[in-house]
């Protein structure tokens, strides 16, 4: 007897479904100042925290709260968890002293340190849970309003550490961190999201194939020893020569190396602006037997900009149009520099357009999805 279809699914096959924009770009746009972030919790923090916008969540969850809203009253039927840095070994960088100030170096003895803190630890789960709580109430709620049901994508972003490359030039085998710790640091992450009541995990934003592995096994174990699986998506984001920007695999290669999890879709994100990335996605869509999703910057980076990228809404909703046209994706939206209004756009452009075909799709394993 096969599994039910998960609801995304059946989305997936009829229209593009839209995911949200950057949580980091659309923050920009309220005038948060240091202060703001801290709160009263972490006003005595040493190091600046501004660039930490994760723990917007915890001090600033009205804010964040208002930023679901918006992406989802755009039109987004995936809205994803601001936590984007949300495992311990990201928040260190932002809560411990760095080693190599004082003449000493990070490597794997320093972040083990990092891996049994227990304060780190719980700093990251509530992030974790509480914004994985804040998209759920939203989702559900716009869904309920609209009859539209809208997804919680659990975002598990990449590390500021690399499994594929040594950050020393005399010593090409040193790793500052082992494969085990980024595993247990990912393994925390996932179980605080599904606690907090995602719908589907989203590993993006992947420069470092090693570093993804590690999420993708850390995923797998956490669904066998706690009995719960949710489908997995599968975002990598590839320079101007279309590969992976640390470990330098090309598309074919990284979709190659991620296949055996039967993720939900598998896509590019970040990094390049659309017409950049329009080869690379070409090119993944026709190896690839799963749903393709793109979600480009918005441009180039361009400080004069309101959003720090060029691209207009209207300019992504006839970018993505395109990708529509040529047959190539599933879902889209939009990373970098895309605010609530580049995504009304891109909801607006796509509404029409026949998603690419599934025939030779291998469904992920099914889960109750959530009302």
């Amino acid at each position: 007897m096969s599994n039910p279809q998960h609801p995304l699914q059946k989305i997936l096959e009829n229209r593009i479904a839209i995911i949200d924009g950057a949580m980091g770009t659309t923050i920009r746009t309220y005038g948060m100042k240091e202060a703001d972030i801290r709160g009263e919790r972490f006003k005595n923090a040493t190091k600046d925290l501004l660039n930490n916008g994760d723990l917007f969540s915890l001090t600033q969850p009205k804010m964040i709260g208002d930023i679901h809203r918006r992406f989802l009253e755009a039109g987004a039927d995936i809205i994803e968890t601001n936590t984007f840095g949300a495992t311990s070994i990201a928040q260190s960088e932002f809560f411990v002293d760095d080693p190599r100030e004082h003449g000493g170096r990070k490597d794997p003895e320093f972040y083990q340190k990092i891996i049994d803190d227990a304060s780190l630890s719980a700093l990251a789960w509530e992030i974790n849970e509480q914004s994985a709580r804040q998209c759920r109430e939203w989702a559900d709620r716009v869904g309920n309003d609209t009859g539209r049901q809208r997804f919680v994508a659990g975002a598990i972003g990449p590390l500021t550490v690399s499994l594929s490359n040594s950050p020393d030039a005399d010593d090409p085998g040193f790793r500052v961190v082992t494969f085990d710790q980024v595993k247990k640091a990912y393994s925390e992450e996932v179980r605080a999201l599904i606690a907090g009541g995602v719908d589907l995990l989203l590993v993006e934003t992947i420069f470092d194939s090693l570093n993804a592995k590690a999420a993708l096994v850390a995923i797998q174990e956490v669904f066998e020893e706690d009995g719960k699986k949710l489908p997995i998506m599968i975002s990598a984001a590839v320079g101007r020569g279309g590969e992976t920007m640390i470990s330098a695999q090309t598309v074919e290669a990284f979709w190659n190396a991620v296949k055996h999890v039967k993720p939900l879709s598998v896509g590019l994100n970040c990094s390049l602006g659309p017409d950049l990335m329009y080869p690379f996605l070409e090119e993944l869509s026709s190896k690839a037997d799963v749903a393709i999703s793109a979600y480009p910057n918005a441009g180039l980076p361009n400080p004069l900009s309101p959003t720090g990228f060029d691209l207009e809404p209207a300019d992504m909703g006839r970018y993505l149009g395109d990708f529509a046209k040529g047959g190539l994706i599933n879902i889209a939206g939009g990373c970098c520099g895309n605010t609530p209004e580049h995504i009304a756009a891109i909801a607006k452009a796509l509404a029409h357009q026949e998603p690419r075909r599934l025939e030779h799709h291998q469904e992920p394993e099914a889960v109750g999805a959530r009302g």
